[in-house]
This record gives C-alpha cells, sequence and structure tokens, in this order.
C-alpha cells in the first residue's frame, strides 16, 4: 500500500572539508533546519568550502504537490522536487534566512548545479537544465528527432506513444546527467510512461530554446497534452517580447500527479488537464520563470511579490493567444461572488476577515491565500498598468525592475521604489491604500445643476469619496442627443477633500452621468455612483 505521509529527509552524515579532507561537521538540527558550524570563517569575496550531506528519503505518494508518485497503465510517474537538502539564503536586510520551511513556498539562493539521476534504463528523465550525455542515455532515433526538434516550429515527437508501448522492462540502469547555470533549484521527473515531444522557442537576438512536454500515453491528443509544447512555446516567446529574453535553454512541461507546481525550467501539471485549463496552468507556470526563478523574491514572506506578480503577467497570455481563445483570464472563479472581477474585488475589500497583501504569507488564511495573493495583487497591477500609468509608462518600468533585479533578492519596498522612480509618478497613495490596506473606493454622484439654472453656461456635478482608497476614475456624461463625454477624476481630486465639484462644458441638457462606466474599478457600491436626469 502506497504511504501517503513517510518521515521525510533522514541525514545520515554531514561533512566538512578541512585540509583537503572530509571530517565530520558540526551541527545541529532545528525543525526543518541545518546549521552547519565552519571551523573557520568562510573568506569574504570568493571564500570557498565544500560541503557533503548524506541523506535519504521515501517518496510519499499524492501528498503535498512537492515531491510525489503516481501510477499509470504503462508505469509509475514520478515528480521529484525539493529533494536535497538547499542553502538558506544570506542576504543584506537579515543576514541568514531563519524561517523553517513550511511545506508550501520557499526562499532560495542562486548557483550553478551539476546532479545526476540513476533510473532503471526503460525510464526517460527530464530534468532542470541541459541535459548532458544525451549519447548514453537516447537511442539514436531519440536523438535525431531531438535535433530535428530544436530546429522546428511545429511540434515534433521524440518519444512516441507507439514507442511507449513497445518498451521492455529493463533490470539495467542508466544515469542522466544535468547541468544548469544561476538557478535557484533544480527539479526533475522520471517514468518508462512518458511519451516525449518537442519544438523550438525563438527568442529575441536570434537566440533560441527547447519547449518540451513528457506525459502519459493516455493524456496525449490535441485535445490534451498534444498541445502543451504549443502553448509552452507561445508563452516563454510572449513573456520574452513583453518583459525580458527566458534565461535557459530548455523548458519541460511534465503531466503528472502534481496538479501545478513551478521549478526553474520544469513545470509540473496534472495528466488530466486539457484544453483551456491545460493552457491557463502552462502559462502560469513557466511565468514563474521570471517570479521568483529570475527575480528571486521573498515567497515565504510576500506571497504576492511571486504569485501576483506572475498572475499579472499571465492575464495577458490568454488575451493574445490565438485571438483570444482560452481568454479572459482574471481568476475571478476564485473570487467571490458574482459579477465582473472588479465587483469581486470590491466583495473581497468589504470582508472585514480579508488580511492586506502586505501580510506576511504564513498568517494569511488559507481561505483567502489566492484572493489575496494572487487576485487582487493581479488586478491591482492592471489597474496600475491600464488606468493609472499606462501602458507606455508601466512597461518600461516593469522591464527595467525585472532587468534589475534579475538573480538578487528585491524587497516590496524595491518594487514600490522601481515603479516609481521608472514610472515617474509617486504612487504611494496606490501601495499604502491597495497593498497595506484593504481601504475601499465608494464614489458618490451627489448632484449634477446648470450654472444659472442654463445648460448653455455649464453643468456643475458634485462628487465625493466616502471610502479611503484613492484611484483615478472616468466621469462619463451622456447629453440628450445621446452624445458622450469622458471627465478623468484624477487621484489628486481626493488629497485635500473627500468633496469636489467639476464645473463642464456642455451646452445642451445633461441626460446622465455614470462613474466607473466601464466597470474597471472596485467600487462598493455602485448604486449611488450614477445619476439621471428627472
Amino acid at each position: 500500500m502506497r504511504k501517503q505521509f513517510t518521515e521525510g529527509d533522514v541525514l545520515e552524515s554531514v561533512e566538512i572539508e578541512t585540509d583537503g579532507k572530509l571530517v565530520a561537521a558540526n551541527y545541529l538540527v532545528s525543525d526543518t533546519r541545518l546549521l552547519v558550524r565552519l571551523p573557520t570563517a568562510l573568506a569574504p569575496a570568493g571564500g570557498r568550502t565544500r560541503l557533503r550531506i548524506s541523506y535519504h528519503y521515501t517518496v510519499p505518494g499524492t501528498f503535498g504537490g512537492r515531491t510525489q508518485w503516481t501510477d499509470t497503465p504503462n508505469g509509475e510517474i514520478y515528480d521529484i522536487a525539493q529533494w536535497y537538502p538547499r542553502m538558506a539564503v544570506y542576504d543584506d536586510v537579515r543576514g541568514w534566512d531563519p524561517l523553517p520551511y513550511l511545506g508550501n513556498e520557499f526562499y532560495l539562493e542562486f548557483g550553478d548545479f551539476d546532479y545526476a539521476i540513476t533510473v532503471p534504463a526503460d525510464m526517460i528523465v527530464a530534468g532542470s537544465g541541459a541535459l548532458m550525455n544525451p549519447q548514453e542515455v537516447l537511442t539514436s532515433t531519440e536523438r535525431t528527432r531531438l535535433e530535428a526538434a530544436r530546429a522546428s516550429d511545429r511540434t515534433v515527437l521524440i518519444r512516441t506513444p507507439e514507442d511507449v508501448a513497445a518498451a521492455q522492462p529493463s533490470d539495467r540502469t542508466k544515469t542522466w546527467r544535468f547541468h544548469m547555470d544561476h538557478t535557484r533549484d533544480v527539479a526533475f521527473a522520471a517514468s518508462r510512461a512518458f511519451a516525449w515531444d518537442a519544438a523550438r522557442v525563438n527568442l529575441p537576438d536570434g537566440k533560441t530554446a527547447l519547449a518540451q512536454s513528457v506525459y502519459p500515453v493516455e493524456s496525449a491528443g490535441d485535445a490534451a497534452w498534444g498541445r502543451s509544447t504549443e502553448y509552452l512555446k507561445f508563452a516563454i516567446e510572449d513573456f520574452s517580447r513583453r518583459w525580458f529574453a527566458y534565461p535557459w535553454p530548455n523548458a519541460i512541461n511534465v503531466a503528472g500527479p502534481v496538479g501545478g507546481m513551478e521549478y526553474p525550467a520544469l513545470l509540473f501539471d496534472s495528466a488530466a488537464d486539457k484544453g483551456k485549463k491545460l493552457f491557463w496552468i502552462t502559462v502560469h507556470e513557466i511565468g514563474h520563470t521570471y517570479f521568483p526563478m529570475l527575480v528571486g523574491t521573498d515567497e515565504r514572506r510576500h506571497a504576492w511579490m511571486d504569485e501576483g506578480l506572475n498572475t499579472f503577467i499571465d492575464v495577458y497570455e490568454s488575451d493574445a493567444f490565438d485571438g483570444g481563445v482560452y481568454g479572459p483570464k482574471r481568476d475571478q472563479e476564485f473570487a467571490p461572488g458574482d459579477g465582473a472581477p472588479a465587483d469581486q474585488i470590491a466583495a473581497l475589500i468589504a470582508d472585514p476577515n480579508a488580511p492586506p497583501i502586505m501580510t506576511r504569507a504564513d498568517a494569511i488564511p488559507f481561505t483567502y491565500g489566492h484572493l489575496v495573493s494572487y487576485f487582487k495583487t493581479a488586478f491591482g497591477l492592471i489597474l496600475l498598468r491600464e488606468n493609472i500609468l499606462g501602458p507606455e509608462r508601466f512597461d518600461p518600468a516593469f522591464r527595467k525592475f525585472i532587468r534589475d533585479w534579475a538573480y538578487k533578492h528585491p524587497q516590496p519596498s524595491d518594487f514600490f521604489r522601481a515603479m516609481d522612480s521608472e514610472g515617474g509618478e509617486d504612487l504611494s497613495w496606490f501601495w499604502r491604500g491597495w497593498f497595506f490596506h484593504n481601504w475601499a473606493l465608494d464614489l458618490v454622484l451627489d448632484g449634477v445643476s446648470y450654472v444659472d439654472g442654463d445648460p448653455a453656461k455649464g453643468a456643475r456635478i458634485a462628487v465625493s469619496n466616502r471610502g479611503r482608497l484613492v484611484l483615478p476614475a472616468t466621469m462619463r456624461i451622456t447629453f440628450k442627443d445621446g452624445t458622450t463625454s469622458d471627465v478623468i477624476l484624477p487621484a489628486e481630486t481626493w488629497i485635500q477633500s473627500a468633496s469636489h465639484t467639476f464645473t463642464v462644458y456642455c451646452r445642451q441638457p445633461i441626460a446622465s452621468v455614470i462613474i466607473d462606466p466601464d466597470r474597471r474599478l472596485p467600487e462598493s457600491d455602485r448604486s449611488h455612483a450614477a445619476w439621471s436626469a428627472p
């Protein structure tokens, strides 16, 4: 019977190199943390030491979405991640990061990885990084197909469903060797049940990478995982064009027991996914290349810097792919109530138990995790891009943030300052109301009157903000003849006073006035944000 829970990592020995020899290290285990005391201080600016940790663990069954296995008709699939002791981050904010691992998120340092996986010879291994010994582990046919895929914009099958069916069990083993530069982590999957396909990814400046998918035969076909590589290729190319060039030579989507989890250049998604769901999860997980795999955000403390920034960028992929066939994606399926995403955000803000975005990740109740860290963050950044700064200011600022903080560890304040500085706008009012508080937006049309009672002299429109959230808004005036005029209410309207009267030119009577006619803002009560002539 499969064990759903196992004993976790079991340490066998911890050794450190001293005078060219490995000797037993002085160490202490505290819950998930291993403290190793060095015999001498590590020298600054290039100091090196060598540590060897021997350990083992039993892979659990379907549990937790990190390291697990499942059965298929053609053999087990193993998704293996967070499978080795990893170095804590040492930064200029806290020194060594002291937080224990909680089974969900993580904060990791960058490095170069060489790793080897020994498995039965009939298994395929998909791993983070570049496969270094294809001549030792692949057949000549597989190597030929792999090379063809590197030159093809269409998906090429490397290991077909027929190859899977014809494979014979083996009592021999093969060792697959991988290398990956400048990464925070590596993960892998292994199975004799995998079909395997790939296609070329076209990157800026004439560079290329390889998008790959591995999946059980029962997940094949154009209605399901047969399009995975197409989705992955599209996402990498579009993200690279919009924000920052994809940094690694490979990207692999794995169909298995884990229903959506990201690692550098390797995605674990459910073998049952298909169509829109497979597209959405593929784009979201490869989007994590940027946050936190490239920009090393601390998702252990600030989940929004990982999930929220990524949800924001993947929104535009659904709009862009194949004429928007899988759009729009706004994550509103997780939000309370019905209606437009803005109204669902308003309902979240009105919930007295909902924590602010800036709440530390492990203090956010599970029921609010997606709503706050993913949805509210992404929705706020869409507002910032489309309603506050505009794409012409937002996009260069966001690109520069990624470029400046690649392979580094930004704090929330670094993101806020970067967007202020490059966006050319003091956004402190936005960060305070949207990220640090759950303040509500409650714009009210208090009344419409004509100057001296004569429409030809203009109209006075009184508005007020009964909430504490500040956002720019559009006020649409519709005249008796059906023509309209939009007036922008800038955020600065509310800096000194909660009420303001606008005098507008009209020349003819006004039929109606409405604030936020396109329902883009999280208005807490739309019933008093409109006026109609009696």
